[in-house]
């Protein structure tokens, strides 16, 4: 537990030790993720070649092809790595780093696939960086935590209550109200259904990873309730967001949902870790100002790397859906549907063009 430093006073550059951890496995889980993308798209490429059947149409040969396993593979070490990160560092250093994932994917697409990365993703990628470098430079240190209760200490505390009881009214009224009547209609209903629940289960995440990190490093948290009642959490959290997910990306344009989604997301992750964790106790107005500013700008260049990137694919996606992590999270930002949207664009759409003429 070197450096946990007890949350207080880290106004200054200085990283911690667990800090320089969950950086490092936020950077590697960003890598694996982003590389993961385009490994995939490699196999379901492969595989409709060989076969003749594309996944955008129905067919499941990718199944059958190594490189697309070795892509998923890759995707799960990445997700590892991110749960693991949580486990060392705040999520307000933690999430906003998943977007460098996008930059990966979106760089090697670019030299592997050609596709074409313009003017304004590259700015895209400039501006995810430097908000990235700033968020680094000012984040708040993790706080040492000894064991689960005190993690439990901190749900229960009044100020998360409210935002917990806040997040489960506002999404039972939007499930049971809004949805039916307007979820078809206007973007914001399923994709904010997604972000507040991914709160909570990054929370949830947050929890479970450092009571697993306490037991590996000898003090078993796995008798404890608290631990298999946060482990609840995460599977029903991970649940609904997977459902609404991939509601929002079968109804609209993976261009609309993913910087929507994202910039949701984050920042209520970053709001409830503020209030559960108090990442911000004992910083200097000035490192928060500069945290909230480097979030901004990562937020904008996501919004760029997407628009620039979707706009040019068909103007909306069926029937089409995506798995979801607890990072979410961070991660999914509609990278998972492109593959598809791709396969059903380009050669196969003109050829079913050409026998519906005849």
């Amino acid at each position: 537990m070197g450096g946990g430093g007890g949350g207080g006073g880290a106004s200054g550059p200085e990283l911690s030790t667990d800090n320089m951890k969950g950086i490092v496995l936020a950077l590697l889980s960003s890598g694996f993720i982003g590389a993961s993308f385009i490994i995939k798209k490699k196999g379901l490429r492969r595989a409709a070649a060989a076969t003749g059947v594309r996944a955008g149409v129905g067919g499941y040969s990718y199944l059958m092809e190594p490189l697309w396993w070795v892509g998923m593979i890759t995707m799960i070490v990445g997700e590892i790595a991110n749960f693991v990160a949580y486990a060392f560092a705040p999520a307000v250093l933690v999430t906003p780093l998943g977007a460098l994932s996008i930059i990966v994917s979106a760089v090697l697409a670019h030299f592997i696939l050609n596709e074409r990365l313009h003017a304004l993703g590259v700015l895209g990628c400039v501006m995810c960086i430097a908000g990235s470098v700033v968020i680094v430079i000012h984040a708040p240190q993790e706080q040492e935590i000894t064991s689960v209760r005190e993690i439990w200490n901190m749900a229960t505390q009044p100020a998360f209550l409210l935002y917990v009881a806040s997040v489960i009214v506002i999404v039972f009224v939007l499930v049971f109200y809004f949805s039916p009547l307007y979820g078809q209609s206007n973007v914001l209903i399923y994709t904010a259904i997604c972000s507040l629940m991914g709160s909570l289960s990054v929370m949830s995440v947050k929890a479970l990873g450092t009571s697993l990190k306490l037991t590996f490093e000898g003090t078993n948290q796995l008798i404890y309730p608290e631990t298999w009642f946060f482990m609840l959490v995460v599977a029903t959290c991970v649940l609904t967001q997977m459902n609404y997910l991939n509601k929002a990306l079968d109804t609209f344009n993976t261009a609309i949902v993913s910087p929507i989604y994202y910039v949701m997301f984050t920042t209520l992750t970053i709001l409830a870790s503020v209030i559960m964790f108090k990442d911000w106790s004992g910083q200097s107005p000035g490192s928060i100002i500069s945290e909230i500013c480097g979030l901004v700008v990562v937020l904008s260049g996501t919004i760029l790397l997407h628009v620039t990137k979707d706009y040019e694919r068909i103007p909306q996606s069926r029937s089409v859906y995506a798995p979801l992590s607890p990072s979410l999270t961070t991660r999914l930002n509609g990278e998972l549907l492109k593959h598809v949207e791709d396969e059903r664009t380009s050669d196969e759409e003109k050829a079913l063009r050409r026998q519906e003429m005849y």
